[in-house]
């Protein structure tokens, strides 16, 4: 087969992918029950990158698949030149697929003279010829009407709780959330978990100092309870490991922590393997080499999700119910 499917009305579905996160690309492509059209990438010695596909993609809709992993810079700017080759290569319409959406966290200004990070990500893509932008679990649902086009908000929250659901009695469980600020994703866990209580952590975070935060309470009952601490990404651990200890320290149960992203920066693996989670579910949104799993982390297929959604948008069919996780 090649990386290409045919209708009758001469309809052609393209995936191609970065060298960012090659495996879940060979994922998504399978599960579309297709190949994806070779690339050839590589860099120079003053590490500028070179991109051009093997085959034609000329009136093809296109679907460009690059996760913004470590380091995120020079994966950002492969996608970006991939997304202008595509262009000048008279492909009918592109579509970016960025499971992990770089710079989501720098999504509004906390103190003068920031910039807005994702905001400029989003006039990138456009500017060098995107149509249409697909993200999994963006940080905040603003960054949607960042982009000057259709954009497909995909959650991964169902495949998280089908799996959550077979590692907890449901009707002993409390959502908890790791701040305040993610008390809406904690509702929508317990509700689909049978209506438990809810909880969250109350912490503090200094602006000017990344990736730090210190949980200093549970609001909410988890004496006695299985708790699921859900949250969007794990990046250094920090935050987690911190509000895995307070729940603990609160009388629950068992602690299991759910997150779409993976980020798992150094020292995550460590505080997380050492924070007593029973434990910690992700999804493969992007790549998790070897050094940084432990024992108690597992990894879920976002692909078939993926998959599905691009055939919805070629096959001009519905992708509300992937926007929210609602059928």
């Amino acid at each position: 087969m090649t990386g290409i499917i045919s209708h009758a009305d001469e309809k052609r579905l393209v995936l191609v992918s970065g060298r960012a996160h090659p495996e879940l690309a060979r994922e998504v492509a399978a599960s579309l029950g297709i190949e994806m059209v070779h690339t050839t990438a590589y860099d120079f010695a003053n590490g500028e990158i070179y991109v051009r596909y093997a085959e034609s993609v000329r009136g093809a809709d296109v679907f460009v698949l690059q996760s913004h992993t470590a380091p995120i810079n020079q994966w950002i700017m492969e996608h970006l030149i991939m997304v202008d080759a595509l262009k000048r290569a008279s492909a009918k319409t592109i579509t970016v697929v960025v499971p992990f959406y770089g710079y989501a966290r720098q999504d509004k200004k906390h103190k003068g003279r920031e910039p807005i990070s994702a905001r400029l990500m989003a006039d990138l893509f456009k500017t060098a010829g995107a149509d249409r932008l697909m993200s999994v679990d963006l940080h905040t649902s603003q960054i949607q009407g960042y982009f000057d086009g259709p954009v497909d908000h995909l959650w991964a929250q169902p495949i998280l709780i089908d799996y959550v659901r077979t590692r907890v009695d449901v009707s002993n469980v409390t959502v908890v959330s790791p701040d305040a600020g993610r008390i809406r994703v904690a509702e929508q866990w317990a509700s689909k978990l049978g209506g438990g209580p809810l909880a969250f952590v109350h912490k503090t975070r200094d602006t000017s100092r990344p990736n730090q935060a210190v949980a200093n309470r549970v609001v909410g009952d988890v004496e006695g309870k299985s708790c699921i601490l859900v949250d969007d990404l794990i990046d250094t651990g920090g935050t987690i490991a911190g509000a895995v200890r307070v729940v603990l320290e609160a009388g629950a149960k068992e602690v299991i922590v759910a997150a779409t992203h993976g980020v798992l920066s150094d020292p995550a693996a460590q505080r997380l393997s050492e924070s007593g989670a029973r434990e910690v579910v992700v999804t493969d949104t992007l790549p998790i080499s070897a050094d940084k799993r432990f024992p108690q982390l597992t990894v879920l297929s976002i692909a078939p999700l993926l998959a599905r959604a691009i055939r919805e948008v070629f096959d001009d069919g519905s992708v509300t119910n992937l926007f929210d996780g609602n059928a």
